[in-house]
C-alpha cells in the first residue's frame, strides 16, 4: 500500500484529541468502545523498526502516556494494547480499555461477541485535557 492509498494517510488532516508533529491521537469510532484510540505515526511507515530509537521512544512514550490517561479516567479492567498493521500497513497502535461487561471480554474486540455489553463512554474533553497534561499542548488537535 502506498502512502495515497492509505487511509491513515488520508485522514492525516482530521480533526484528532491530541497531536505533535510525528503522530497524533484519534478515536477509533467504535460504538461499542467509545474510548478505543489510536496513537497514529504521521509518516508512512510500516513497522516499528522503521523509526530511529529516538522515534521509537516517542511513539511508546505517547501509546503509553495514553494508556495513562484512558486508566485514570476509565479505571478498566485491563488495557489492550495492539499493533497489528496486516490491513493498513502504517504503523499506529490501538489503545483500548476492556471491561468485564463489555461485549467481547475477555477475547479480544476482533472476536465473536460474547454479550449484547456495555458501551464505557469517556468525557471528551475531560480526556483532551489527560492527554495535554501528560504530554503537552497538542499543536494543531
Amino acid at each position: 500500500m502506498q502512502a495515497n492509498d492509505c487511509p491513515l494517510c488520508r485522514d492525516a488532516a482530521a480533526p484528532a484529541l491530541w497531536r505533535d508533529d510525528k503522530c497524533r491521537v484519534v478515536s477509533a469510532g467504535d460504538a461499542d468502545y467509545p474510548a478505543f484510540l489510536r496513537v497514529i505515526w504521521q509518516a508512512h511507515v510500516r513497522e516499528m523498526t522503521d523509526l530511529d530509537p529516538a522515534g521509537q521512544q516517542h511513539l511508546l512514550h505517547v501509546v503509553l502516556a495514553v494508556e495513562r490517561v484512558l486508566r485514570a479516567e476509565l479505571a478498566p479492567d485491563k488495557i489492550n494494547l495492539a499493533t497489528l498493521g496486516n490491513q493498513v500497513p502504517h504503523l499506529h497502535w490501538h489503545v483500548i480499555p476492556r471491561f468485564a461487561d463489555d461485549a467481547h471480554f475477555p477475547d479480544p474486540v476482533w472476536a465473536k461477541r460474547q454479550r449484547a455489553g456495555v458501551a464505557h463512554r469517556v468525557d471528551r474533553e475531560r480526556l483532551i485535557e489527560g492527554l495535554r497534561s501528560a504530554l503537552g499542548e497538542s499543536s494543531g488537535a
